[in-house]
């Protein structure tokens, strides 16, 4: 996955969709420049290996991904 995927969710996560918090997920791998991108646009990105660690239940995505903030209400994985 590269920067335009990237572009394209920045330009409609918050504008359009009203997200607080933008998420791209893919099963695949993301290039360094799309990483920085993100990392510049406050976006955040699940790649291959984080969605593996994420998909066991092990821990929560607020915690593979320090800068997502935790649900505002407690969950089973709090």
């Amino acid at each position: 996955m590269g920067t335009p995927d990237l572009q394209v969710l920045n330009g409609t996560a918050r504008p359009v969709h009203g997200a607080d918090v933008a998420v791209l997920v893919t099963n695949g791998w993301v290039t360094a420049p799309a990483v920085d991108f993100a990392k510049q646009q406050r976006l955040h990105v699940v790649d291959r290996q984080t969605l593996a660690v994420w998909a066991s239940g092990s821990r929560p995505l607020w915690e593979l991904l320090r800068a997502v903030p935790p649900p505002r209400r407690p969950t089973s994985l709090s």
